[in-house]
Order: structure tokens, then sequence, then C-alpha cells
């Protein structure tokens, strides 16, 4: 597949944003993922955004069912997915109706003409047919019977591998437009064929259609005349070295596979299904060859239960969740806070509350992650700030958990769960080591001789010996009632209470001398207004940054890994700023926090729209922020 039509003009551009949508049956999301994969082969920076109903099947022809996918594509850094599409590719009038609003004018359109029927305008709830009643005058229009196309190639098809039904090749209606937009953006086609080839293995008359579909579609692209031009994105100059492209999801993955190898610990993983952190479980299980076992518990409690005994019994405890199934794990993270042990909490936040927007993105589960334990429960919270970054962040929780004996939430989200960038592939010999020392011997002397005390503290970190049950001599009592320092004796003695819960509040209050300080990007140095984020809202943050600062204009920016305990600079960081400003995907949770510790009057910007902050629209608020 290549070659062109003789004069074709092609246009070289230095970014491109894209948006696949269709019915959640259309396979928009794989469709988006196989370009996504062509462009990271090519070289490209990018990043993704895929958005889709919580329903399995959402009524179809109807926006409440539409997926989309959404690529940002570059010859250099790029942060976001993009504020808007360049190109919109919409396969039925209720992807072009829940769509169009975000397509600038003079952007480019496909439209898959065969779609816009009677039926589906009435489903879409069009009163008269957008492609010929002057609703697309502002836009660069292509009229692509995508559907009647992909039939008439899939028929044509000559293969031993067996035949399809109209259903079937009609449902590769995704590959024929897969194949017009690679051709279109100069995107090689070989690796989804591989793909296809494989997914569709025990299916090789399935395979053959879909490759078919792609091809006709490619070639349709050279034969045309529908399109004047193709668009080149040169490859981005990035940092050498070996890249994948990974969602946030994948890279936690690797990162707890990693963590494990580095603590020397085996990795278990107790936890049970739910959206967006599934992919997590489903990941894990597939390397049992490094000691991962995972353990898919019948709810919540018994996921994290079972996480909390295998750190008990040596191994590194992990948990993975969302916004609900965290409110259920409460009381046993209360109880890895009471017995310290590490324990690893992995929270992908959704929309809330209760069962909310399940598909969707918030930032809105901080509050809970720091205070929502009953008691004084202190724990650690980190949070990553892009979807590779979620593999360094579960190596940092880690080293928390197992270095400070205590359990630690992770703060990821629906957007980097599910979205991707290219992916620096470390070196082994630039990851910290973690090994974990095991009490090996009793610890006291006792009068009746050599006793093992389970809370007898480390001078420096105030974290209590982990001893592996069954060593010889260093049995031990665990449980949720309170311990009394040093021997782990059941204790009610209000002043001994006094100072257990002191000191666990002490030693997560330490871990502040032990992570890196707060970082300020002020390029210019003038600048007057700091903008603080957490998070997945990096990306926006410092995209909107780079646009205000083209202006001419100053601005300092701030991104904190660690929300509890902050950095021992924090603090100091904010006060030397005249304004901070802190956008959230939630109603000011972080603020809040900034205001009541450091008695700094922080602005709020928040939004809880389900998706994440444009650059556009942060670049907007900062200017006016700045101006004032």
């Amino acid at each position: 597949m290549s070659g062109q039509v003789r004069d074709r003009q092609i246009h070289r551009l230095d970014r491109v944003v894209i948006r696949f949508a269709g019915d959640s049956g259309d396979g928009m999301q794989l469709t988006g993922e196989q370009f996504t994969s062509e462009t990271a082969a090519f070289g490209n920076d990018l990043s993704t955004l895929p958005d889709f109903p919580a329903e399995i099947r959402a009524p179809a022809g109807t926006p409440a069912g539409v997926s989309g996918f959404q690529l940002h594509f570059s010859d250099h850094d790029i942060l976001t997915p993009g504020d808007a599409p360049n190109m919109l590719v919409a396969m039925n009038p209720a992807a072009l109706k829940s769509n169009l609003k975000d397509l600038p004018n003079g952007a480019d359109l496909v439209v898959n003409t065969d779609a816009f029927t009677g039926a589906n305008l009435k489903k879409a709830g069009y009163s008269s047919d957008p492609l010929t009643d002057g609703t697309l005058d502002e836009y660069r229009v292509h009229r692509v019977p995508l559907s009647s196309m992909t039939i008439e190639a899939v028929n044509a098809l000559e293969s031993s591998a067996g035949t399809v039904n109209k259903k079937e090749a009609e449902r590769a209606k995704n590959m024929f437009a897969l194949g017009l937009m690679s051709w279109l953006y100069q995107r090689p086609t070989d690796g989804v064929v591989a793909f296809l080839e494989k997914k569709f293995a025990k299916r090789p008359e399935i395979a053959a259609a879909n490759i078919a579909a792609l091809r006709a579609g490619y070639n349709y692209g050279e034969t045309t005349e529908t399109f004047a031009v193709t668009y080149e994105v040169a490859p981005a100059r990035m940092k050498p070295g070996h890249y994948r492209r990974v969602s946030g999801n994948l890279a936690l993955s690797y990162g707890l596979v990693a963590a494990a190898e580095l603590t020397g610990l085996p990795l278990f993983l107790g936890s049970y299904p739910i959206t967006p952190a599934s992919d997590i479980l489903h990941e894990l299980s597939k390397h049992k060859r490094f000691g991962v076992r995972t353990f898919q518990a019948e709810d919540e409690i018994a996921g994290v239960g079972a996480a909390l005994g295998a750190s008990f019994g040596g191994s590194l405890g992990v948990t993975t969740t969302s916004g609900p199934g965290l409110a259920l794990k409460t009381e046993t993270i209360g109880l890895a806070v009471a017995l310290e042990l590490p324990l690893v909490v992995v929270d992908i936040q959704r929309g809330g509350p209760s069962t909310g927007l399940p598909t969707k993105t918030e930032q809105a589960d901080l509050s809970m992650a720091v205070n929502g334990r009953n008691g004084e429960a202190p724990l650690p919270v980190i949070a990553p700030r892009s979807p590779a970054d979620c593999f360094d962040a579960a190596i940092e929780a880690a080293r928390l958990a197992t270095k400070y004996r205590t359990p630690v939430i992770l703060l990821s989200d629906g957007y980097l769960a599910n979205g991707s960038e290219p992916w620096l592939l470390p070196n082994r010999a630039d990851l910290p080591d973690l090994r974990v020392a095991f009490a090996t011997e009793p610890n006291h002397a006792g009068d009746k001789g050599p006793e093992f005390w389970p809370y007898l503290r480390d001078s420096e970190t105030l974290a209590r010996p982990w001893a592996v049950p069954g060593t010889p001599g260093l049995e031990h009592r665990i449980g949720g009632l309170e311990k009394a320092d040093g021997s782990g004796s059941i204790s009610y003695d209000p002043s001994n209470h006094d100072r257990m819960v002191r000191l666990r509040q002490a030693k997560i209050e330490g871990i502040a001398r032990d992570i890196p300080p707060l970082e300020v990007d002020d390029p210019s140095g003038q600048a007057r207004v700091l903008v603080l984020g957490w998070g997945s809202t990096y990306g926006p943050i410092a995209a909107g940054c780079r646009r205000v600062r083209a202006k001419g204009l100053h601005v300092a920016h701030a991104h904190l890994r660690h929300l509890f305990p902050f950095p021992d600079n924090t603090g100091e960081v904010l006060r030397a700023y005249d304004r901070v400003l802190v956008p959230e995907m939630n109603l000011g949770q972080l603020r809040s926090m900034v205001r009541a510790q450091f008695l700094v009057d922080a602005i709020g910007y928040n939004q809880v729209r389900g998706l994440p902050f444009k650059a556009a629209e942060l670049a907007g608020v900062l200017e006016d922020v700045i101006n004032q």
C-alpha cells in the first residue's frame, strides 16, 4: 500500500488531532488504538483520549451510545490529547451530532454517508439531513460511503479462509476508515495487518475481511478525487533510547512488577473488577513468570483483605479499585495503618459520587484518600502526572510502603488509565534498590530471655520491624485493637493510645524529609502567579503555561506528586508568589488543603465534567489571573 495520485499536494504539519467517533459497536477504540500504534511506530510524539459510554451496549444510533477516540500526534513534544480535532471521522449521524460542537471552522470531516438514513437521523435528533441543509458549510466535508464500499471490498475478496456474511463484512468499516486515515496521514499499516492476523487467528476469514477493508480504504484514498492533499507530520526529536507506547494502567502494572523485583518480594494483587481499574488485574495476571500472583476476589473488601494478609505473609500486597471500591476498602486500610504493614492501594478515580460516571474521569477522591478513615489514620498519598509516569509512581508507592511499613494510596484517574503516550524504557541500573530486610531474630531482652517486640521502631523512619510468620522466635500478635508501644500487647491505656497515635502520625510526617522538594518551572524568574496542580492536570496546565508564555506573559508552574505529606518546601514555594491558582477536576480539594496547612489564599478553577481540562481553557484563565 504505497504510492500517490499524480500531482497530489503534500501539506507538512507540525501536529494533528484526529477523532474517530461512532456507535459503541463500531470499533472506534480499536481503530484509535491501531492508528496510535501506527503513529508510535512512525516516531511521532503522541497523546490519546478514549471516550466511551459506561453501558456494555449503549442504545445504537443515539448520542448516548457514541464512542470516541482522540489522538494528538506531532513532530515535537506535546502534553495533551489536543483541545479540538483537525479531523473528525463520523460513522453515523449520532457521532456527528455529539462531536460537531468540538470541531473548529475549516476542519476536515469524513462522514459515512451510508448511515445517514431517515431512521438514523431521527435517532440522533436531527430534523433534517445535516449533509444537505447547510449545517456543515463551515467545514471541509468528505462524503464517503464507508459501509457499502467495505461490503463491496469484502465481497470481492478471494480467500481460501472462507466467507463472511453481510453483517460481518459491514462491521469491518472501521478498518476501511483506518486505511483511509493511514493513507491521508502517511501512516504505515504493516503493524495493523499483523495485529488483525493475530487477533483473528482462529477465524481467518474475519482477519481477511478486515485486512481487505483496510487496504480498500487506503486504496480509495489514493484513487479518489475527494482529497486534494495528503498530510505529513515528521517524526519527533526525542531523547535517545528505546520507546514503546503505554497506557497509564499498563505502565502502572509494569511499575508494580518492577517494584516487586526491586524489593525482592513476591507481588500479590487482591482485587475486584471495577472500571477503570480492571485492566491492571488483567495485565498482572499475565506475569506469573515474575512471581506475580493475582486473586480476583468476590468483592472489594475481600480483595483488600487478601492483599493485607499477603503483606503480613511477606509479600508486596497490592489492591486496585476506583472510588466506590475505595469507600468499601477503608476499614481494612485503617487496619493496615494500625498493623503498620506495607500495602499499596491503587485508586483509578472516576466521576462520582456513588456509581457516578464509570467511564469518565475525575480527581475527586483526594479528600477521601487523605482523611477517609475512622480515627487518626494517616498514610501517604501520591499521584502520577501522565500515563508513562504511572510506572515511576507505582515504584514510589512501593518504596514508601515497604520502607515505612504503611499503606500508601496511589491516585490515578480514568484519563491517565486509558490514555497513552510514548514511554522511554528505563535502564535497570537507574532504578532504586528497594530490597527489604525482614526481622530474623529477637530484638528485646525480656525477663525470661530474648523476645521479639513488633513495635520497636527504627530511629530514623519510625517503622516497625517486619517479621515473616513462621520465623522461629518471632511470634507476635496482630489485629485492629490498639497495641502497646514496643511489645505489641493489646492495650487500652489512654497514655499509650495517645503515644501510638502520635508515633504513627510522626512516621508519616517524616516522609516529607525523604521525598524530593517541590520543583517550580519559572523560566523567566519574573512570574508573580503560580499554577499548582496534581495528577493528570499536569499536561493541560503545562500546555496552558506554554501558550501564555508565548504571548510574553510570565507564569510559574509547580506540580505535586506527593499530596500527603507535602514536600518540605511547599509552603516556601507557595508564599513566594502573589497569587496561586489551583485547577482541579473536583470542587477544590487540594485548594482546601493548601489553604488550611499553609494559610495561602489559593484561587480555585474547578470543573467536574468527566473530561480533562483543555489547554486553551486554562490559558485563558491564567491570562485573567495574571492581568488582575
